[in-house]
This record gives C-alpha cells, structure tokens and sequence, in this order.
C-alpha cells in the first residue's frame, strides 16, 4: 500500500481518534505554540467518561479547559514545566509537577519510566515522501511519539515544514486529523521595551564576542540583547527555542554561524516560539536543523561550541550565587527548563560565558537576597554559577570567595536595598 493510500485510510475526525483513549491511559501532549487543539477539545469534551487519564507536558501555550476542576478524577495533568494556563491547577494540588532537566525530559519516556499509551502531535502535511515535519515544535515532541503505543496526529495545513532530525512518516501514525487554522503566535519582543531591559540587554551584549554561539531563553531580554550585536562578526546559535528576534540579524549578516565549532553553518534549536513572520521564515529554511532537546540540551554536546553564551533568568539569587529560578517560595510558579543545561554547557565550553540575567528588583522587593525564600528551589546551583547581570552591573562570581561573590551582588543590586543586604551579609558572617 503506497503512503497515500495509508494517509487516507487514517484520517478521522478529533471525536473518532480520542476514541481510542481509555480509563488510566498516559497521554504525551507536544505544548509550546504545537498545541494540537482540535484534539485536545475533543478530548476534554469526552473526559467525563474517562477515569484517571494523565496528561504529561512540558509548557503549553493556550486554552486551559483541560485543567478546570471539572476535570478532576477524569483527565490530570503531570506538567515537567508550569505555564499560565497550569499555573493554578498545579498550585491548587489538583495537577502535578515533576522537576527533571529538559535534556533528560524525553528520556523519561524512551528509557521506559514513564511508558506511554498516547501521544499527540501537531504535524505539517506530509512531502512527496510522505514525511511529516513535527514542525514548530520538535525537540520535545520526536521521540514521545516514537515512544507511544499509539500516535494521534493533527495534520495542519498552516504548520511550516522544518529540517533537521525533524520528521516522521504516515506509517508511523495511527490516527490523522487534518486541520486548517493559524499556528499560536507569541511575539516575544517588539513591543515597548523598559529601561531596565535595556540595560541588562546592554551589560549582556557587552558579554558577547565575535564568533560566539549563542543560547537565548524565553523573556524580554534575549529579544533585548540580539538588538545590541549589529557590530559583532559571525555569531552563531545553538539553543533549546529561538523567536523572531534571530530573522534581522541573520538578513543584516551579523548571524552568519560560519565560524561554530559544531554544526558551522547550522542554526541548531529544538521549537520556535513566535509569530507568523518566524513559521514562514522557518519553512523548508536549509540554515535552520531542528533536534531532539535530548540533543540540543544535552550539555557535552553544547560544550562543545566555542565561546558558548547562554543567557538564562532567574526569580532570586542569594548572596553565596544560589539561583532559584522555578519557585516563589513553596509555591511553585515555573520549572528548570533548559537553564541549567546550558549554564553548565557553557561553563565547559572554550571561551564560554554563562550568564544569569535578572532585574536588581520585583514588586519594590530586592531579587539579590541574603538567602533564599523558605521551599525555594535551586535550580543553578552556587557551584555552577558565573556572571550574574542585573541592570546596575555584571558579577563575575566564578573562583570567588562567599565574601567576594556577597560583595559583589550588592554591587549590582538596587541603591536602596544594597545597606540592609550589607548589614544581612555582615550578621551571615559573609563580609
């Protein structure tokens, strides 16, 4: 039977292909901007005749039904990173939250901890081959479903086909809804941009050499930072997500990754999350290879880039160089994601420059604090870290001493919280 034949003997409506979910199923949901929503509708539709369906994801970006309380005891959510539409539920108890680094996120279900009945995908249609490109979002996606006993696939006509270790074939697919509506767009910069972003963004960028390859996390500054390196010379990236940011610096031959130690020539990421310019940029683009985020993440292969520079945020930071980046407190609000992978990748890369950027200050309240919340985690640990920038300066803290590292932070921190975190650090026996 020729692929076509196979593709149309799959198709079926969202309603007939949940149908083959059961009571106490483990369903994978691909997230980011992928969220496969006719799917996923279906299936909250048909949870009150379920029991026990646990929905395990990383960040999803969309509708949050599928989290309501109606939900309870039908469909719950196991959530390796917390998003807004999760948020709630997670901190209410009635989703749950599993801690575990991205790198290692896929490997949960590839090395059988946490064997999967289901997955959902959002796909491209398929080439000449019949190939499917999991699209905007791979890295998380690829090998879940490869993984899964059973494979539900919306086929969406507005998906970009992207490359790379990026595809998979109808045969593989168990269940094809074909849709036709807009991917989610999420601009993550563009808009008004603070003083205080700026001048992170201008300390970091300040950071940054000719021929460095580079990891951009999701927020405001990233997006700040790549406005600053119009005078740089070939940089590069590799890294878990990027957005529309990379399009103007690539066209102004700024982005050129020629000189990348591994992949030359090669922009390496894992999903993109971003507008509709970015999905049509991205489209059959032979610069950009998408991979696994056991791949992209893992930090001996990041290492492996010369003049690595990952940029990754933070909620808090003590005065010893601890970084809680996943917690308010013992109220959890986000997750690990790709940070400490890549401070680390970095770390051992030649010529690396690990950065935690954050604001010196939150709601009137310092971020550089004596020590850390009761229940905060840690997610870089005071033995990863290296350069902490806030908008009043940048802390190398790497080799230093805890009176040099506590000195140092007060230096970057606010005017007006740095005499109280004096005396703090002086009562701690820091300085």
């Amino acid at each position: 039977m020729s692929w076509t034949e196979q593709y149309q003997d799959k198709i079926c409506t969202a309603q007939e292909a949940v149908s083959s979910v059961k009571s106490g199923d483990r369903i994978f949901l691909t997230g980011n901007c992928s969220v496969p929503k006719k799917i996923l509708g279906a299936l909250v539709e048909r949870a009150p005749q379920l029991e026990d369906v646990e929905i395990i994801q990383a960040l999803t970006i969309g509708s949050d039904d599928y989290v309501s309380p109606e939900m309870e005891g039908h469909l719950r959510i196991n959530t390796i990173f917390i998003s807004p539409n999760t948020r709630k539920a997670v901190q209410d108890g009635r989703a749950d939250f599993t801690p575990v680094l991205l790198s290692e996120f896929p490997l949960l279900f590839k090395n059988g901890h946490l064997p999967l009945d289901v997955a959902f995908v959002h796909l491209s249609p398929p080439d000449e081959h019949g190939f499917c490109s999991f699209s905007v979002e791979v890295g998380l996606s690829k090998t879940p479903a490869e993984s899964a006993k059973l494979v539900i696939a919306e086929v969406n006509e507005q998906m970009p086909r992207t490359l790379g270790d990026s595809f998979i074939h109808v045969s593989k697919i168990d269940h094809i809804v074909p849709v036709n509506y807009p991917i989610v767009e999420l601009a993550m910069g563009g808009g008004e941009t603070s003083e205080v972003v700026e001048n992170i963004a201008r300390h970091i960028a300040g950071l940054i050499p000719d021929e460095a390859t580079m990891q951009m996390g999701i927020g405001a500054v990233p997006d700040a930072v790549l406005k600053h390196l119009y005078d740089r010379k070939d940089l590069g990236v590799h890294t878990e997500l990027f957005s529309d940011g990379v399009i103007d610096l690539v066209e102004a031959g700024v982005l050129t990754n020629a000189r990348k130690t591994l992949h030359p020539g090669k922009i390496i990421a894992g999903f993109i999350i971003g507008t509709k310019r970015l999905y049509d940029w991205c489209h059959n683009n032979p610069l950009l290879e998408f991979h696994r985020t056991e791949y992209v993440n893992d930090p001996f292969v990041i290492s492996r880039n010369d003049r690595m520079v990952a940029i990754n945020s933070a909620l808090e930071i003590d005065l010893t160089g601890q970084i809680c980046a996943d917690s308010i407190g013992t109220k959890l609000y986000s997750g690990v994601g790709g940070q400490l992978d890549f401070i680390y990748g970095a770390s051992r890369s030649k010529g690396g420059v690990p950065i935690i950027a954050l604001p010196s200050t939150a709601k009137n309240f310092s971020r550089i604090v004596p020590t850390l919340k009761k229940g905060a985690g840690v997610v870089t640990s005071r033995n990863h870290i290296h350069y902490v920038v806030t908008e009043y300066g940048v802390a190398d803290l790497y080799s230093k001493t805890i009176r040099e590292r506590a000195q140092a932070l007060i230096n970057i921190a606010h005017p007006q919280f740095r005499d109280k975190l004096r005396y703090d650090a002086k009562e701690l026996h820091y300085i």
